[in-house]
């Protein structure tokens, strides 16, 4: 004689194990919502609006009889100026990325293996303290120094060093100085913790079977280390092609970037179609040479 549950039962462990992961889905997804409405507003629809611009003849909320083009991307593509001032802001962004790598890295290794506390927030307030800082004061500053009659030419001249004024200023020179001043933290910060995690004993293990100090650190942290030199490099390089402030105060309207001639065109050529296609094409050309960056050195880590 078999005997029935009783009515009163508990429930069995499968439909529990549901509902509660149900649940869980629920919440994960009233958690991500706020992020994605954010990320939809402030990042979406900006670029989607500035996508759609580029192939307008007009903006079409004070324009009547506006119509699809790609007029915009032929009138880029068809004049060699807009490729010399597109070059010349990649090749500005590549100095400073290299410039800020230089610097950085052995602040950010020094930061990364200090032992004393105290010394390592010296080095790190000396970091942060210029990003309190607004960036065109810090141009400012760099303007000061730099100008023919700035601090540093008046000094060299005094010392008989020099008879005409070096040009520090008004050329590409000055810009990559000032935003290698200005993105140089991003840099350091992003390495610091790289670095901070990669063993020492790596390196004294290595010492120990007889390579030198140089040897190790070009064989084991350089290496390791690799993910913090695409990251930091990524971001300022992402940063240093898309400034606006720095090249136009250092170089004078003497050297021209894209993003000064976007601002060009919404300012006194008011043809914002045009200037939204230059930006969906500094888009696109930094977003695919990131990710040949990104990819080379992917590629050279995992070999390592």
């Amino acid at each position: 004689m078999t005997l029935s549950p009783a009515s009163g039962s508990k429930p069995t462990e499968p439909p529990l194990r549901a509902a509660s992961g149900s649940d869980a889905g629920s919440l994960i997804g009233l958690l991500i919502l706020p992020c994605a409405i954010l990320f939809a507003l402030f990042f979406v629809l900006p670029i989607g609006l500035m996508a759609v611009m580029s192939v307008l003849t007009g903006n079409p909320v004070v324009e009547e009889d506006v119509t699809f083009t790609a007029s915009h991307y032929a009138r880029f593509a068809g004049d060699w100026y807009n490729w010399e001032v597109l070059w010349a802001t990649l090749r500005i962004g590549l100095w400073t990325t290299v410039a800020a790598l230089l610097i950085g890295y052995p602040i950010a290794h020094l930061m990364a293996r200090v032992h004393s506390r105290a010394l390592h927030a010296i080095l790190l307030m000396a970091v942060l303290t210029p990003m309190l800082t607004g960036i065109v004061v810090r141009t400012f500053a760099w303007m000061t120094l730099l100008a023919d009659n700035g601090v540093i030419n008046q000094t060299l001249a005094a010392l008989g060093w020099i008879e005409s004024p070096l040009p520090l200023m008004y050329n590409e020179f000055g810009i990559v100085v000032g935003l290698t001043h200005i993105f140089i933290p991003y840099m350091v910060l992003t390495l610091t913790g790289v670095i901070g995690r990669i063993d020492s004993g790596l390196e004294q293990a290595a010492v120990s079977l007889g390579a030198s100090p140089f040897r190790a650190f070009l064989e084991v942290t350089l290496p390791l280390s690799l993910p913090g030199i695409v990251a930091g490099s990524l971001l300022v390089f992402s940063l240093a092609i898309s400034s606006y402030v720095t090249p136009i105060l250092m170089g004078g309207f003497q050297v021209t970037t894209l993003p000064v001639m976007i601002y060009q065109q919404v300012s006194s050529s008011f043809n914002v179609s045009y200037a939204a296609a230059l930006g969906m094409i500094l888009l696109t050309i930094s977003l695919i040479l990131v990710a040949a960056y990104n990819r080379a050195l992917v590629s050279v880590t995992r070999r390592k």
